[in-house]
């Protein structure tokens, strides 16, 4: 079998584990599961990857370590946060794939790699998440050899990666509909409670619940939630 036959194959057994990763992703109830679920499955089925886990871009420039396969991933992107360099910082940054062969020797980020190195890590490697021009994160991969991550295997996780970003934005999007919903429903409770207690409209309930979260610097959903709650103590 000459080389392009074997990439042929190589190709259409990865295209068939990525179909089985997104129906499993599919299903997946929520947006932590989903996490978990991303990887759990980068470890099984990308070359070379002993730990895996996704730092996630907040407001503020803020970035936190969600479903880490072990307590060193969490250890290692500590230390990326705190110099504020290294390869996950860089590929939300920069929007790119960064690949780390030996940290013992990594010139690129000299305050993270000589501290990252102690941790036992020697091979990363980074991709962003992104749909279109929205990032989400990072998908980090780790293993303790070095060369772990060969260019073949660089590609494959380019795929991955992109099949879980999808995942990704699907489970969140699902989450803020499904919160979304609860607001609303709770809302409408407030309103009836201040409705039948004050002798207003619904206009007239909402505007008291604005005025409120307003006045409290407290989300609407929030005050909604504390009349609710304790609507037979008022």
């Amino acid at each position: 079998m000459n080389r392009s036959e074997h990439g042929t194959e190589a190709d259409t057994g990865l295209a068939e584990v990525l179909g089985r990763i997104a129906r499993t992703l599919q299903a997946e109830p929520d947006v932590d599961t989903t996490l978990q679920a991303i990887v759990k499955a980068a470890v099984d089925h990308v070359d070379g990857a002993e730990q895996a886990g996704i730092s996630l871009a907040e407001r503020r420039g803020r970035i936190r370590t969600v479903a880490p396969t072990a307590d060193l991933v969490v250890e290692i992107d500590r230390i990326q946060y705190r110099t504020r360099e290294g390869p996950c910082v860089d590929a939300i940054a920069e929007h790119e794939i960064f690949r780390v062969d030996d940290l013992t020797t990594e010139p690129r980020w000299p305050q993270f790699a000589p501290v990252a190195a102690r941790t036992g890590v020697r091979s990363m490697l980074s991709y962003r998440l992104f749909l279109t021009d929205s990032t989400l994160g990072a998908l980090n991969l780790y293993s303790g050899h070095p060369d772990a991550f060969s260019d073949r295997t660089e590609q494959d996780g380019r795929m991955f990666a992109t099949h879980a970003a999808i995942a990704l934005s699907a489970a969140q999007q699902e989450a803020h509909l499904r919160a979304a919903v609860e607001h609303r429903d709770t809302i409408g409770m407030a309103k009836g409670i201040l409705m039948q207690r004050h002798d207003v409209d619904p206009v007239g309930a909402f505007r008291m619940l604005v005025d409120a979260s307003q006045q409290g610097n407290i989300k609407l959903h929030q005050v909604a939630t504390w009349l609710v709650e304790h609507r037979r103590e008022l």
